[in-house]
């Protein structure tokens, strides 16, 4: 049996994939097991955010691999700590709590949020407002949280305590808030919802409801994070400093993290047994990311981000057949002319690999993408575009 055949006869089938089996990669091309090269602007959803098998990255994981590769939380780990101390260092936060994905990330928000809410003010609040059209995991719980009626299905019963308000619409999120409200959990940009923008007046004033009245607020920066807007955190484009902030994807440049940073008055919240995980902060994965860390949090190369992204709005705003680009940053969504999925099927069989948010095309291509190698996809993309005319 070759790959495919293998696939389908001994995995669950919880993926609509594409008719190819990758086998390598390097930069922003990857490599079929026939040889055929792709260029790669999803970037496994926004996770290799330095591309394929950078070199430096390489290094730093062999290096660990090669030196411990694992060890319980019960031990103290340098690759750990000197992560957390960057972190924290860089967004002004006081503490940080490792896991292996941004559903496990946003796990852990929850839980410190209501076990602040818990300490404070007694069992009765703990109710969390997100926003329609958010998502925020594939956990019963992360899934509860998620503002999207079609995952709130087949696994009952889901988590309570979760409201939904409109995004983009004070009054209703207003009208949402009452004596129970623990925290808001949000994502600036919505992306698996459609790539779609907070405005920051929303956003700051939801900031300040939720300072005036003791009330969390939860920033989910997992596909938004680590650089990907030509921030390091997209809430800095706002200029608002959350209790709580995830990020995951692109923070281990390939690896699987998740991570929950909190303030200064939720340090001390979590304590031994409150949560924990047996491959959260593993070393190797740790490693990766303080590479990753390093590089992408440089003024110059967030600032490169941001030209790149202006770049590619305006190439992709000429093509025919594309209506509007909503982006920030290297995360981009198309709006186009036709069914966005079998668009998507289309370009793969051209040579690009890109994916789709609701009916949009979605590109998340690495942070270290050169201008010629955008040229390249929107090449294909516009000769994918015509054959569907």
């Amino acid at each position: 049996m070759n790959t495919k055949e293998k696939d389908l006869k001994y995995i669950m089938h919880t993926y609509g994939r594409y008719d190819v089996a990758l086998k390598s990669g390097k930069g922003v091309y990857a490599y079929d097991e026939d040889g055929k090269r792709y260029i790669d602007v999803s970037s496994g959803i926004g996770v290799n955010s330095l591309g394929y098998c950078d070199e430096g990255w390489v290094q730093a994981v062999t290096a660990q691999a090669n030196t411990i590769q694992h060890m319980s939380n019960y031990f103290y780990s340098s690759q750990a700590a000197d992560l957390a101390e960057k972190l924290c260092a860089l967004t002004g936060m006081a503490k940080v709590c490792f896991g292996n994905s941004g559903a496990e990330a946003n796990e852990c928000a929850i839980k410190v949020a209501r076990k602040y809410s818990f300490d404070k003010y007694g069992d009765e609040r703990n109710e969390i407002i997100t926003l329609k059209n958010s998502f925020h995991g594939r956990t019963v719980t992360t899934l509860a949280a998620t503002g999207q009626e079609v995952f709130h299905n087949y696994f009952f019963p889901f988590t309570g305590g979760f409201k939904y308000a409109e995004p983009n619409d004070l009054d209703d999120f207003k009208n949402h808030v009452d004596e129970k409200t623990c925290a808001v959990m949000l994502e600036v940009v919505q992306g698996e919802g459609g790539v779609n923008i907070l405005d920051a007046d929303y956003v700051k004033s939801i900031a300040k409801i939720c300072a005036d009245n003791d009330i969390l607020l939860i920033i989910d920066e997992v596909q938004t994070g680590a650089g990907r807007t030509g921030k390091l955190f997209a809430c800095q484009h706002y200029d608002i400093k959350p209790d709580l902030m995830t990020a995951a994807k692109g923070l281990g440049g390939g690896l699987p993290i998740g991570v929950c940073l909190c303030g200064d008055k939720l340090k001390d919240v979590m304590s031994p047994s409150t949560h924990g995980t047996t491959f959260g902060a593993n070393p190797v994965v740790c490693a990766g990311a303080n590479y990753v860390l390093d590089k992408i949090s440089d003024e110059k190369f967030l600032e490169a981000v941001e030209e790149k992204g202006a770049y590619l709005e305006e190439k992709l705003l000429k093509l025919g057949g594309v209506k509007n680009v909503r982006r920030l940053g290297l995360m981009v969504g198309i709006e186009i002319d036709g069914d966005a999925h079998a668009i998507a099927v289309k370009c793969v069989q051209n040579g690009l690999l890109i994916i789709t948010a609701k009916d949009l095309l979605r590109m998340l291509p690495p942070l270290t993408i050169t201008e010629e190698e955008l040229d390249e996809a929107v090449a294909i993309l516009e000769k994918t575009l015509k054959e569907n005319e």
